[in-house]
């Protein structure tokens, strides 16, 4: 099996809690929360161990907040790099509604970074990646960096021959849309993320198909796919446009879902499975983390029960 490592720039710590009913103007008294380690890149550790993989964490932390996740991180047996952030790590917490079922999410923003904090933090994922590791990058990076970021990892890491995987947003899934010298080995998004890019919605599982192949066909990764939520997702790789269904389960919280999905996908590609393989396997993490409460990833036994249910066609 080859190494994985995460990058978390921003992570943060999850509380969540519920409350009988979100109303304003008033003290609203919360359930007992719980407390988890956030992040992307962090989550997407977390669910490589859950699902028994071993995944190595580059994360930067500051401050006391930084100090209480790394405690809830070791609490987990996640191996981790800590590497100084320039603030305070970020808080970022979630409400559920007992009577409406909906829940509330707020992310708070981390510390800014300067250009010489991003370079000192570039040369330092450097030296951790080991030959031939698949790493992930994940989430929108932090204050401060420039869009190019993964972009500029990847060019650092190039002598590496690493497998990227890059799941994010905003300017920094346009930048690397756009194309650069480096190219990830897979690059996933949401349909909202892919619509935006597109400008246009997707409307159904060919038009993420064509939009996901567009991309591989432009030299922008090797492998595309979206995230159609409950209709599953779309992987395209140049030579085949496939979709997996996504198990049926009761909607508990989504957060976590897409981290869990790419934690899966890497710990496939770690062991050799076939990317079809990895594409199930993702699928079945993501509909069972959607099965847990609050900021809790997937778990294993969900996972194994699920996975009949996630099914492949051609598209």
């Amino acid at each position: 099996m080859r190494d994985i490592l995460t990058v978390s720039f921003n992570p943060a710590l999850d509380i969540s809690t519920s409350v009988e009913e979100v109303r304003p103007d008033i003290k609203l008294r919360c359930d007992r929360p719980r407390y988890d380690p956030g992040g992307g890149g962090l989550n997407v550790a977390r669910a490589v161990s859950i699902l028994g993989g071993h995944a190595m964490s580059f994360i930067a932390l500051g401050g006391g907040t930084g100090e209480a996740l790394r405690q809830l991180v070791a609490a987990e047996g996640i191996p981790i790099l800590t590497y100084p952030a320039p603030g305070e790590t970020r808080h970022s917490f979630a409400v559920e509604d007992r009577t409406t079922g909906h829940q509330f999410r707020f992310t708070l923003p981390g510390p800014v970074w300067s250009p010489d904090d991003l370079a000192r933090a570039v040369a330092a994922i450097d030296r951790a990646t080991p030959e031939g590791a698949v790493v992930v990058l994940s989430g929108s990076g932090p204050l401060g960096a420039p869009a190019s970021l993964y972009l500029d990892i990847m060019t650092a890491l190039a002598d590496k021959s690493p497998e990227v995987i890059i799941d994010t947003s905003g300017t920094a899934l346009s930048k690397v849309a756009a194309g650069g010298v480096a190219r990830p080995h897979v690059l996933r998004m949401d349909d909202e993320e892919a619509a935006g890019l597109a400008g246009k919605p997707m409307a159904s599982r060919r038009d993420a198909a064509d939009f996901a192949e567009a991309l591989v066909v432009k030299g922008i990764a090797d492998r595309v796919i979206v995230a159609l939520g409950a209709d599953g997702s779309v992987m395209a790789d140049g030579a085949r446009r496939l979709h997996v269904t996504a198990p049926k389960v009761p909607v508990r919280s989504k957060i976590g879902a897409g981290d869990s999905f790419v934690g899966a996908f890497a710990l496939s590609l770690a062991r050799g499975d076939d990317d079809a393989e990895a594409l199930r396997l993702g699928a079945t993490s993501a509909a069972a983390a959607v099965m847990t409460e609050g900021t809790e990833l997937c778990r294993a036994s969900d996972v194994e029960a699920l996975l009949p249910q996630a099914v492949l066609s051609e598209v």
